[in-house]
């Protein structure tokens, strides 16, 4: 019996040493060729063409909707921040989702806020509107006031309200930098076949943020918040900029994601889920290649869309369990698609990573770390094992955390302090021994309550903007 025991423990390891394998071998893969995507990117897209996307015949005009369920702390700095968006036409439309705090009562009085008679038209399903709300400052603001149903239901709602072609969802925690929606939204214009584009999202805390506009790029002080900016970077980087290569993007953030409203519309909008951006990525997909319509989901890698990230530990592991289920109940959703030719890359490449490594990894590497425990108390630990256990799942983790940060630094120059560079990659290198693991628990036990569609909501800080350059 205990030989049988051993045996399997010995197996798993294996299993979790190829998890290992396959997960690092991707993600260095991945980071290698983003590295020459982003480029060649940036050799096409200057600072000097922003006139020309100014241009009328260079924009769609587009409807910036922003869902907001009790961010008193954030909303009127955010919206104050998008009414000073440099792009030609848009719109802000602000949808309190059942707020219970004075989100509302805020945005009525920071923007002169008065009601106005309008009958949405009813096309996407979504709970009442009780009140609809314009500025008399901002002609171009529109604030609705709904009945609480989460945040697919508050999209849902602001569709219906948008007048123009275009729509951008965009967290209500977020501040955009002034000209991404020109860089993001451009492609719209070039390529008739894009239906979907989203920018980087990068973390806000600790930045330096005058008149709600963020001037520079800092690492934030607090260690929860620094390994966070980690992760950022690493997965923007080495992840989204890769998956434009193989045309299999299953994610915009709903942070910053611009879409075809058209197209949005034939799905039926948002689905009432807990990962309604990935949800709504997927089913764009799945959309497209039945009926045969060409189509492309890109990633921008120079439009940047800062947003605040947990400050502790409870709001982290909530946000992520939330982010894990979400993954899992959206390619359940549209499992159809799983290893089917008819969908390209994204039946069969795009869904074995998100599916096995990303789904189902937590669970193996978790497994993985308790067996590698067990064989060490009770002696059964070989040498040569630990030794490639670590160089494979823990330095080689370091190397990429690190990696990523340094190559986002030379592409990008983000931090003119090295000392926020150097910070960051001391803690890409303690990410991996304490941060990883407990982020692994959290995920591995989302994967066993994947049908739960409790939310969530984690603390806010207020935006602190003044005319002297404060960090948030």
């Amino acid at each position: 019996m205990a030989d049988n025991i051993t045996f399997f423990f010995w197996s798993f390891q294996i299993i979790v040493l190829i998890y290992f394998v396959l997960a690092n071998g991707t993600y260095t893969f991945f980071t290698l060729l983003s590295l020459k995507d982003i480029k060649k990117y940036a050799s096409l897209v200057t600072h000097h063409n922003i006139k020309t996307l100014l241009s009328p015949v260079y924009y769609k005009p587009l409807s910036i909707i922003v869902p907001a369920f009790n961010e008193e702390a954030t909303i009127t700095t955010t919206i104050a921040s998008q009414l000073n968006m440099r792009y030609p036409e848009y719109e802000v439309i602000v949808v309190n989702d059942g707020s219970t705090d004075k989100t509302l009562e805020k945005l009525i009085e920071r923007f002169r806020l008065v009601r106005i008679d309008r009958v949405l038209q009813l096309i996407l399903k979504h709970e009442p509107v009780n009140e609809i709300y314009i500025s008399l400052d901002h002609p171009n603001l529109l604030v609705l006031d709904k009945d609480g149903a989460g945040k697919a239901d508050a999209l849902n709602a602001g569709i219906n309200a948008s007048r123009y072609p275009v729509i951008c969802s965009i967290d209500a925690d977020s501040l955009l930098e002034n000209e991404a929606l020109l860089r993001a939204a451009r492609l719209f214009v070039e390529d008739k076949k894009v239906i979907a584009t989203g920018g980087i999202v990068r973390v806000l805390n600790g930045s330096v943020i005058e008149n709600g506009v963020v001037t520079e790029i800092k690492a934030p002080k607090k260690a929860i918040e620094s390994f966070q900016a980690v992760e950022y970077t690493k997965g923007f980087l080495a992840g989204r900029t890769s998956w434009n290569h193989f045309s299999s993007l299953l994610i915009i953030s709903g942070a910053f994601g611009i879409f075809r409203k058209d197209m949005v519309i034939a799905i039926n909008g948002y689905r009432e889920t807990v990962g309604e951006d990935m949800d709504l990525v997927v089913r764009l997909h799945k959309h497209c290649r039945e009926r045969e319509i060409p189509y492309k989901i890109v990633f921008v890698p120079d439009p940047i869309c800062f947003t605040q990230v947990p400050t502790d530990f409870k709001s982290l592991l909530d946000q992520r369990n939330r982010w894990h289920r979400g993954l899992i109940d959206s390619l359940l959703h549209s499992k159809k698609m799983f290893m089917k030719p008819k969908y390209g890359t994204v039946g069969t490449f795009g869904y074995l990573y998100f599916g096995f490594l990303e789904g189902l990894g937590p669970v193996v590497e978790f497994i993985g770390y308790v067996s590698f425990i067990l064989f060490f108390l009770f002696g059964r630990l070989n040498s040569d094992f630990a030794l490639i256990f670590f160089v494979v799942a823990i330095l080689w983790g370091m190397w990429l955390n690190i990696g990523s940060v340094l190559l986002d630094d030379i592409l990008y120059k983000r931090y003119k302090n090295v000392r926020d560079l150097m910070k960051l990659c001391m803690y890409g290198f303690f990410e991996m021994l304490g941060y990883r693991q407990l982020i692994t628990i959290e995920r591995m036990i989302a994967t066993f309550m994947f049908w739960s569609k409790n939310w969530g909501k984690a603390k806010r800080q207020k935006i602190r903007v003044n005319e002297n350059n404060e960090h948030h």
